[in-house]
């Protein structure tokens, strides 16, 4: 199974290197609306790959594992996600596909990250009530049930998101078509992992840190702990697959190269080795602090609860994509 997991976690960051969707430059250039392109691969993804999970899940092969619709931690935990992504310009799993590239800041970032989830574990106890309230697992299945109208609905609204997609398209600054290929092959990928054959469960990646966090400082007699043990240990070979993708397809494409400050972090913030650290370390604790207020993150939450069009995952993602161009239009200003 382990190999299975390294395979699905190889597959997933080479298919985010193909498109550069891992790198700073494209997601910090979302926040400031100069790169879309992480933007119209999710939304293509969420589209393409709610028709192919609900029909595989309808069919008897998988089955949903949809995340709870906790509204204090959907709002605050995206709003600070999304700013946390802003500021370091990595998502919990393009961390690990980044750093197998050379990139500097993804360490920075995945120590600030790593920190956060002992900080979350120990905090939890006393900040769980602005979580709340748990208003249960809602999606459009649970609330229509699986009939002919669900379906219909399924289409339409998967349709609404690929056209939003070749929208955005049309918007962008950049062109190609990169994000589409891989935006699709994503959808794939997520599909099959949900399979009961394959995985049982959605990609994800951000329970990984405070599960590896507290292993590595030995909190691990809480509450907290037995609740990420079991995803989170499958997250960190997912990850470290993703990790090998990144090391092994740019040492052969000979574009691997140690890297700290990159061209969009310098045009605005300039070459300080010290403030891109500083910052780096910053946002990937935050990053992490909002990911687990919210139960998942880019992938776990947007993508696979996109997929399952889940109402938690979706308001997530609003929410994060609010706090991400706030946080853009606040930090990234020239000097």
């Amino acid at each position: 199974m382990t190999i299975t997991i390294l395979l699905l976690g190889f597959l997933f960051g080479a298919i985010l290197q193909y498109a550069s969707l891992n790198k700073h430059n494209v997601i910090s250039g979302l926040a400031t609306l100069d790169n879309l392109a992480v933007a119209k691969a999710v939304m293509l993804a969420i589209g393409v790959g709610a028709i192919l999970l609900n029909i595989e899940i309808g069919l008897g092969f998988a089955s949903y594992h949809v995340k709870p619709f906790i509204l204090g931690g959907i709002v605050l935990g995206g709003l600070i996600f999304g700013s946390g992504m802003a500021i370091l310009g990595y998502c919990p799993g393009t961390l690990a596909i980044s750093l197998g590239e050379g990139s500097i800041d993804a360490l920075i970032g995945i120590i600030g990250a790593l920190v956060g989830g002992v900080v979350y574990t120990l905090l939890l106890p006393s900040i769980s009530g602005i979580l709340g309230p748990n208003l249960g697992s809602i999606s459009l299945n649970s609330l229509v049930g699986t009939n002919a109208i669900f379906y219909v609905l399924v289409f339409v609204i998967g349709g609404l998101f690929i056209a939003l997609s070749f929208w955005l398209h049309n918007k962008d600054k950049v062109k190609g078509f990169k994000w589409l290929y891989s935006g699709i092959a994503l959808a794939v990928l997520d599909a099959a992992v949900f399979l009961t054959a394959v995985a049982d469960r959605p990609i994800g990646a951000s329970t990984s840190f405070p599960y590896a966090a507290d292993l590595l400082t030995g909190i691990t007699h809480n509450d907290y702990f037995p609740k990420v043990h079991k995803p989170g240990h499958w997250e960190v070979i997912f990850l470290s697959g993703a990790f090998l993708a990144g090391l092994i397809i740019s040492l052969i494409k000979k574009d691997f190269k140690i890297t700290l400050i990159y061209s969009h972090w310098e045009q605005f913030k300039g070459k300080s080795a010290m403030k891109r650290i500083g910052w780096a370390f910053i946002g990937g604790f935050i990053l992490i602090i909002g990911a687990r207020m919210a139960d998942g993150c880019t992938s776990g939450h947007i993508l696979s609860g996109g997929m399952q069009l889940a109402v938690s995952s979706l308001l997530f993602a609003v929410f994060v994509f609010t706090g991400l161009l706030v946080t853009g239009k606040l930090f990234y200003r020239k000097n």
